[in-house]
C-alpha cells in the first residue's frame, strides 16, 4: 500500500534540494576538472604522436583496471553503512581489502609478463612500462575509493575538499613531471607519487571516521556486499570494456601514432560527465525510497525534473560543439591533430540522449541481471564486429560503431523503464520543457553556424570568440523568452546553497527516511 501524501512531497518540491546537493558535487569536481584541463594540452606540445599515444595507452590500463577491478564494491557502502551502524568499520574495510586483492592480481601478471601490454596494443614500446603500470595500477585501484567515501557518508564538505586536494595533487605532479622532463616513464612515477598521497589522504579521513577501521574486516559481511555489488558491478564492468575495447582495436591495427588521433577524437567533455554524475548520485537513493512505496508517477517526475536539468548543459555544449568543435580542436591540440574532429563530431553525438537518467530506476526496480545481460550482449556484439572489421571500419567508422552500440542499449533500457514505470504517451508532456530545450539549442547553433560560414576561413580563435558569444546570446534568450528556467527556482537553488555554506541546517530531502544516527556513528541516509 502507498504511504500517506504527506510522507512523500511531490516530485516538483525536490528541485531545490535535488540541486543544491548536486551543486556541491559538481563544484568539486569541476574544480577539479579545471585544475587536470592543461595536463594534456601541456602534453601533445611536449610529446611526439607517438609518444602521446604511448601516453595515453598506458593511462588507458590505469584508469580502465582502476575502474573496472573493484567490480562495483564500492558502491556498497552507500547500501551497507547505514545499514550496519556497528559494522561500518568492516564495511570500509572489505572495500579496500577487495580493492587491493584484486588490483594485485593484474599487477603481478604485468610484473610477469611485461610483453602483454605490447601484443594487446601492438606496441612493443609499452612492455619497458609495464611493471611501473602494474605498481601504479595498486595504488590508484585501491585509493579511488577515497571519493566514494565521503560521498556515500553524506559528508558534502569533505567530499569536495578531498575531491579538489586529490585532483591538485595529480594535476600539480603530472604537469611537473610534463615540463621538467616530459617522458612517458616520468609521468608515471609521478602516478606513484599520486597513488601513495591519496591512499595517504584517505587512509587519515577514514581513520579520523572510524578509528582503528583497518581491524574490522568481516568475511560473512563481505559476502552480502559481493552479492549486492556483483551485479551492479558486472554491468559496470562491461560497459567499461564497451567504451575500452575499440581503444585496444585502434591501437593493434593503426599504431600508436594514429591511436592518439583516435584519442584525442573520443574524449569526452569532462563537465558534462560531472554534472551526470552528481545529478545521478543525488536522484539514486530518492529513486529506491519512491520504488519501496510503489510510488511510480512520482519516480517518472523526478525522472523527467532530473532531464530537464541535464538538457539545459548538455544540448546548448553539444549545439556550440558541432559548430565550433574542429576549431577548438586545433586551438586546444594544434593542428597536427585536426583528424581528430569527425571522430569528436561522432563520439560527442551520445549526449543528448545521456539525459535520461535510467540506471538509477533499473537498480531500484531489480532490473540488474536483465541489463547485464543485455550489456553482456551488445559488448559481445561490438567485439566480434571490431574483432573483424576495425582496420577496414578506420577511425570514424569504429567511433560510429560505438555509438550505435549505445543507441542499441538506450533504446532497449528506455523501453523497458517506460514499462516498470508504466509510461505512456501522455506521460511526454511531463518532458515538454527538454523539447523546447532542443528547439531553442538548434535555433542558436543555425546562427552560429551562419557566423561560422561568414567570416570563414577566419583563424580558429576567432571562430571561437565570435561563434561562442552569439549562440549564447542566442540560447539564453531563447530559454528566458519560453519561461524554460524560472526565477523562482534559481532563488531557491542559492538559498540552499547558502545555507549549506553557512552551516544552517537545510530542508531535509523527501525521500529520506527521517532517522539520524550519531555522528560519531558516520550516520548517512538510506542508500540504493
Amino acid at each position: 500500500m502507498g504511504a500517506p501524501a504527506e510522507e512523500i512531497a511531490p516530485a516538483a518540491d525536490w528541485t531545490p534540494s535535488l540541486g543544491a546537493q548536486a551543486v556541491w558535487l559538481l563544484t568539486a569536481k569541476t574544480v577539479g576538472f579545471a585544475l587536470a584541463a592543461a595536463l594534456p594540452l601541456v602534453l601533445v606540445r611536449r610529446l611526439s604522436l607517438e609518444e602521446f599515444g604511448l601516453y595515453k595507452q598506458a593511462f588507458l590500463v590505469v584508469m580502465t583496471t582502476a575502474t573496472v577491478l573493484p567490480l562495483g564494491l564500492g558502491m556498497s557502502a552507500f547500501y551497507y553503512l547505514p545499514r550496519e551502524p556497528r559494522r561500518q568499520g568492516a564495511v570500509i574495510t572489505n572495500i579496500l581489502v577487495f580493492h587491493a586483492a584484486t588490483a594485485l592480481v593484474v599487477a603481478a601478471l604485468l610484473w610477469a609478463f611485461p610483453q602483454l601490454l605490447a601484443r594487446v596494443f601492438n606496441n612493443p614500446a609499452i612492455a619497458v612500462h609495464s611493471g611501473l603500470i602494474g605498481t601504479v595500477v595498486v595504488l590508484w585501484t585501491v585509493g579511488s575509493f577515497l571519493e566514494i567515501a565521503p560521498v556515500a557518508l553524506q559528508d558534502v564538505r569533505a567530499s569536495t575538499a578531498l575531491i579538489i586536494s586529490s585532483q591538485f595533487s595529480k594535476t600539480l605532479l603530472l604537469m611537473v613531471a610534463a615540463v621538467a622532463v616530459g617522458t612517458v616513464r616520468s609521468l608515471l612515477i609521478a602516478a606513484f607519487l599520486q597513488g601513495l598521497a591519496q591512499i595517504a589522504l584517505m587512509t587519515g579521513y577514514l581513520h579520523r571516521r572510524f578509528p582503528h577501521f583497518w581491524r574490522g574486516f568481516d568475511l560473512e559481511l563481505l559476502r552480502k556486499q559481493l552479492a549486492y555489488a556483483l551485479p551492479l558491478g558486472g554491468s559496470g564492468l562491461l560497459l567499461r570494456v564497451q567504451a575500452t575495447v575499440p581503444h585496444a582495436f585502434v591501437s593493434n591495427a593503426f599504431g600508436p601514432a594514429a591511436y592518439a588521433v583516435y584519442a584525442v577524437g573520443v574524449m569526452q567533455v569532462p563537465l558534462l560527465g560531472i554534472f551526470r554524475e552528481s545529478i545521478g548520485s543525488v536522484v539514486l537513493p530518492r529513486i529506491n525510497e519512491l520504488e519501496s512505496r510503489n510510488r511510480r508517477r512520482q519516480i517518472l517526475e523526478l525522472v523527467a525534473v532530473a532531464a530537464r536539468k541535464l538538457a539545459l548543459v548538455f544540448f546548448p555544449i553539444y549545439g556550440i560543439l558541432m559548430v565550433t568543435g574542429r576549431d577548438l580542436i586545433e586551438v586546444l591540440f594544434t593542428r597536427e591533430y585536426i583528424d581528430s574532429w569527425p571522430i569528436f563530431a561522432v563520439a560527442q553525438s551520445f549526449w543528448p540522449f545521456a539525459i535520461i537518467v535510467m540506471d538509477p530506476v533499473t537498480r531500484a526496480h531489480g532490473e540488474r541481471f536483465f541489463f547485464l545481460a543485455l550489456r553482456l550482449g551488445i559488448c559481445v556484439a561490438l567485439v566480434l564486429v571490431l574483432w573483424q572489421y576495425a582496420a577496414t571500419l578506420g577511425l570514424v567508422g569504429v567511433t560510429a560503431a560505438v555509438l550505435v552500440a549505445y543507441l542499441a542499449g538506450w533504446c532497449v533500457t528506455a523501453t523497458r523503464m517506460a514499462r516498470l514505470l508504466q509510461a505512456d504517451r501522455r506521460d511526454l508532456a511531463l518532458f515538454r520543457d527538454v523539447g523546447r530545450i532542443a528547439i531553442v539549442t538548434a535555433i542558436a547553433a543555425l546562427a552560429a553556424l551562419g557566423v561560422h560560414w561568414l567570416f570563414s576561413p577566419a583563424a580558429p580563435w576567432r571562430m571561437l570568440l565570435l561563434c561562442g558569444p552569439l549562440f549564447a546570446l542566442v540560447y539564453v534568450t531563447g530559454i528566458v523568452q519560453w519561461r524554460v528556467l524560472r526565477k523562482d527556482e534559481i532563488v531557491r537553488l542559492l538559498r540552499e546553497v547558502t545555507r549549506s555554506v553557512s552551516g544552517s541546517p537545510a530542508r531535509k530531502a523527501s525521500g529520506q527516511s527521517g532517522r539520524t544516527a550519531p555522528a560519531a556513528e558516520g550516520a548517512v541516509r538510506s542508500g540504493p
